[in-house]
């Protein structure tokens, strides 16, 4: 396993060659990193178009912020962070769409804390589960059709794997906040794929 040190080693080179301004040297980071950058902006932006973009921005103020990067991280998590803020800015100045409210996929208890509904389980037999393609693509559908605010914290946490810490920073809020959110971002993602899951 690659040591944090080891891997700014390999990438001193590139780092200089940043600092210098040289073209190739971006070129280099732009040929390594734009498929990963334009992967996580496309799952928070839900539009190639705009997840084009917001890489395209993020390279650029990498470009221009590369002599304030202090090298206790690899430049691809640095570049990651820049297009994730990127990505989360664009969001937050995007005209608001239409959701589903959170409180309609959440479970309901009765007085007693007993659920209201039945809860379905989650074991189903194997002849007829999906095939991982089609599921994959339901789970997408479904994350999508969570609101904003429940689908970026869900994406930071489990898709990006950023902390509970560092998503909070990002979104600018606390670090209760993002975990409220992110349970029922949970909860109400399970109860969009069991609806998918009794249709298909």
């Amino acid at each position: 396993m690659q040591t944090v040190a080891m891997a700014l080693d390999e990438t001193r080179p590139l780092l200089d060659g940043l600092r210098r301004g040289d073209d190739d040297a971006f070129a280099a980071l732009v040929r390594q990193q734009a498929g990963r950058m334009l992967a996580t902006a496309r799952r928070l932006l839900r539009s190639d178009q705009d997840a084009e973009d917001a890489v395209q921005e993020a390279f650029v103020s990498a470009a221009r912020a590369i002599d304030g990067f202090a090298g206790g991280s690899k430049v691809s998590t640095w570049l990651h962070r820049i297009v994730i803020n990127t990505a989360l800015m664009k969001l937050r100045t995007r005209r608001r769409r239409r959701e589903e409210s959170i409180d309609d996929l959440l479970p309901h208890f009765d007085a007693e804390g007993r659920h209201v509904s039945p809860v379905a389980a989650w074991e189903t037999p194997s002849d007829v589960l999906l095939e991982r393609r089609e599921t994959r693509a339901m789970v997408r559908r479904c994350i999508d059709r969570l609101p904003e605010r429940y689908r970026t914290v869900l994406l930071l946490r489990d898709i990006e794997e950023l902390d509970t810490q560092e998503s909070a920073d990002l979104l600018g809020t606390t670090p209760n906040t993002v975990k409220i959110r992110l349970h029922r971002a949970r909860q109400a993602l399970r109860t969009l794929l069991e609806r998918e899951f009794v249709r298909a």
